[in-house]
């Protein structure tokens, strides 16, 4: 599919006739982000969904990110750019095998990642992304949390929070999840000026190699704030746009291999043909809407 000679203003024509924000991750490619109203993480994405007064939701990111902006704005139609984009890590938990585990562990809460299907966060006691992790496991009322579903995560929120047991899922992403310690160690060495930041989905042995961890926009944040003129990256390598933007004076390094397949499946041409034809439409189910709502609620009250 062939775009006008200027994409960015065709898109922005039909989004303002569509009366639609369009929402992008940063690890969305970089044309599909300069094309968005608004790019951010899933904590700043889900604050938006919920406050936008557009009639709307354009999304260009992964499924659940879609989904969780139809639980948070019911009544705005919510388009994902790509309905091919999943999330791996989403599809290492169902609602039937989180049940299950439940039975086994009465009693105990459930903290359940954004990154998760939508019928898993209905049965969960509360939802959380990386950037507000410890603090919503703080907030837990039981001393034993099951934290779903990724084990990198729940890894380093028990670190953080020792005075709770933590009982983690056996999910994780597969980007973050395959980056090694050598990998990083190696990187380390050929800039050994650089400072590491990394993402809490990242092992915990690449974790002990980090001067900071923190989510995506907390290493945007920090690397633009810092002091080092230096950086590794330990996150998906879609945030190198945002970080050139905010210091094109500093020199950031990735690993190889630190991309998100599902992520990069979000293109100008789809961006083009969810606006032109409001579709593939993601709505959440009514009875489960309202069980998710309230786990993403209390999250955003934090």
């Amino acid at each position: 599919m062939n775009l006008a000679e200027n994409p960015l203003a065709e898109i922005r024509d039909l989004a303002r006739d569509r009366r639609a924000v369009i929402l992008a991750h940063y690890y969305c490619p970089d044309e599909v982000q300069e094309a968005a109203n608004f790019v951010g993480d899933s904590l700043e994405l889900a604050r938006t969904a919920a406050a936008t007064s557009a009639e709307v939701i354009v999304f260009a990111g992964v499924l659940f990110m879609a989904e969780t902006a139809s639980l948070l704005s019911p009544d705005k139609k919510v388009v994902l750019v790509n309905s091919g984009a999943g999330c791996p890590m989403a599809d290492m938990i169902t609602a039937e095998a989180l049940a299950a585990r439940q039975a086994e562990l009465p009693g105990v809460e459930v903290l359940t990642y954004v990154n998760s299907p939508a019928e898993v966060k209905a049965l969960s006691d509360m939802c959380c992304t990386s950037a507000n992790v410890v603090a919503a496991l703080k907030a837990m009322k039981s001393e034993t949390v099951l934290l779903t579903p990724d084990q990198n995560l729940a890894d380093y929120a028990q670190k953080q929070v020792p005075e709770k047991k933590v009982l983690a899922w056996a999910g994780f992403c597969p980007s973050h999840h395959h980056l090694r310690r050598e990998t990083v160690e190696k990187l380390s060495a050929t800039h050994p000026g650089a400072r590491v930041l990394a993402h809490p989905e990242c092992r915990s042995a690449v974790l002990e190699l980090a001067d900071f961890i923190g989510s995506t926009s907390a290493i945007i944040r920090e690397a633009k704030f810092g002091s080092a003129r230096e950086y590794i990256i330990l996150t998906e390598i879609g945030v190198r746009r945002r970080l050139a933007l905010d210091s094109p004076e500093k020199f950031f390094y990735f690993p190889e291999g630190l991309v998100c397949p599902d992520m990069k499946k979000n293109t100008l041409a789809d961006l083009r043909q969810a606006l032109q034809t409001l579709t593939p439409e993601i709505r959440v189910p009514e009875d489960i809407r309202g069980r998710a709502l309230a786990a993403l609620e209390k999250m955003l009250r934090l």
